[in-house]
This record gives C-alpha cells, sequence and structure tokens, in this order.
C-alpha cells in the first residue's frame, strides 16, 4: 500500500496500515467537525471549543467562525491555535482509535476558494455566512502530533499534511465546476462510489471537495474519501479518474 491509500474501498479494518503521515490526512479530510484550542485573551488558560471544519484542496483545515465567540476574540489577541481532528466515534475503547492534533495560526484566510470549500460541506452554513461578524479563518499549519492507538504515537511536519499544489493550478482553478457538474449530472455515480468502493450506505451523496490526491463526498452527517490512484493536476486527468473509479464500481456492482 503507497501512503497515499489505494483507489478503491479502504476498510476501517485497514486504516492501520495507513503511513501516520497518510492516516492523519485522512482524518482532517474525512472530518466535520473538529475541537479548536485557543488561549483565553484575559487569563491565558487554554480553551477548547467546537466548530464546524473542512479542509481547501492543499488540505489546510477551514473554519467559519463569529467575532461574538470567545474563540474568535482570543485569536484576535493571540493567533496561536490547535485543532483536534477525532476520528474515534465508532471505536469501542476511543483510547485505540486515531487522532490528530494539528497546531499552528489561525487567521482570516484570503483564499479564494475557502468558501465554496466550506459551504460545499456544510450547506446550513450558507444561511448566515455572510453575516458581517462571520468570517472564514484557516490554521496555518506548523506542525502536528498523531496517535493512531496504543504506541502509535508521531510527531508530524506541516509537509506532511499539506499538499503541495503548485503544479495543479488547473485543478484548483476548476475545482467549482468539476464539484457542481457532479452535483448536477453525475448523482448516480457518486451513488456508486459510496456504496460500491467506500461501502456506504446508499443515499444522496454530494461531492464537496477535488484535490490532486482524491475527493470528499458527503451525505446525511458522513463523509466518505475516495483517493485516485495517480496524482492528478487537471481537470482532464480529474476527469480520467473519475470514469475509472465509475467503471470499477459498476463492475463490482454486477459482481455482487
Amino acid at each position: 500500500m503507497t501512503d497515499r491509500g489505494t483507489p478503491e474501498r479502504i476498510p476501517e479494518a485497514s486504516r492501520a496500515e495507513l503511513s501516520p503521515a497518510a492516516a492523519a490526512r485522512l482524518l482532517m479530510r474525512r472530518a466535520l467537525k473538529a475541537s479548536l484550542a485557543t488561549l483565553e485573551a484575559s487569563t491565558g488558560h487554554p480553551y477548547a471549543s467546537l466548530v464546524t471544519i473542512a479542509t481547501d484542496v492543499d488540505g489546510t483545515p477551514l473554519f467559519l467562525i463569529s467575532t461574538l465567540a470567545l474563540h474568535t476574540k482570543n485569536l484576535a489577541s493571540d493567533a496561536r491555535a490547535s485543532v483536534l481532528f477525532d476520528g474515534t466515534d465508532a471505536t469501542g475503547d476511543p483510547l485505540a482509535g486515531g487522532r490528530v492534533t494539528v497546531m499552528g495560526r489561525a487567521v482570516r484566510t484570503a483564499r479564494g476558494g475557502a468558501r465554496e470549500r466550506f459551504l460545499g460541506r456544510h450547506a446550513p452554513a450558507r444561511g448566515y455566512a455572510d453575516f458581517p461578524d462571520f468570517a472564514f479563518y484557516e490554521l496555518e499549519v506548523e506542525r502536528a502530533h498523531y496517535i493512531g492507538g496504543f504506541g502509535r504515537i508521531v510527531d508530524l511536519r506541516r509537509s506532511d499534511l499539506i499538499l503541495d499544489v503548485g503544479d495543479a493550478q488547473p485543478l484548483v482553478a476548476g475545482h467549482d465546476d468539476i464539484v457542481s457538474h457532479m452535483n448536477d449530472d453525475h448523482a448516480a455515480a457518486l451513488a456508486l462510489y459510496a456504496t460500491e468502493l467506500a461501502g456506504a450506505p446508499g443515499g444522496p451523496w454530494r461531492m464537496t471537495g477535488i484535490d490532486p490526491d482524491g475527493f470528499d463526498i458527503v451525505c446525511d452527517g458522513q463523509t466518505c474519501r475516495l483517493p485516485f490512484a495517480r496524482r492528478v493536476t487537471t481537470p482532464d486527468e480529474a476527469r480520467q479518474e473519475l470514469v475509472r473509479l465509475a467503471g470499477v464500481a459498476r463492475d463490482r456492482q454486477s459482481h455482487s
């Protein structure tokens, strides 16, 4: 198995086979929520809060927060923060499950794609995203600490988590069009990706984002991450991989 995983189904039981860096990236890509830790402006005490989360094309964590919230006031005083991604929801013993704490600075983002990456994942947020007291933030990742269960504890670098997308600007530029096209015209393929390749239940699955390594889909509060067999950097390369995966899914469906 490569560091980026295999292009087809990755059962939960085999996730331990991923490298720590790949497992941490998977946790970040699949997360809908996370714990944001800031430093309380008045006392300096650590303050942890719950936020909804998304990732940009390169994997940078994104969140939408209000200036009225205590964590935002804390960040205005000291931008140092950490985000805990918890992958232990279905684990009998949570301490045996995977989680990663990502550390850096949380600042208002100037990323052009941040809004649609986040709102594509959290549609209800469209109702308040344009309120004057709300703004999109990103975590400028510096390092991370991954725990994959007992005895599997690894410190990670920024380069382990954040993709270099310098060669993928055509894909970045075409991101929103690709996502809209898949959701508007290929709902059946998205459902097949989920059921046949990710082992998820059926439903109205929607694509929320695509990047050089794969794409993310969501349905009723559940997420799936589908990795590509090869790195893609253009919309045409992405189309080829999406078509290939659809063929794999249909073949599996016909033999089930």
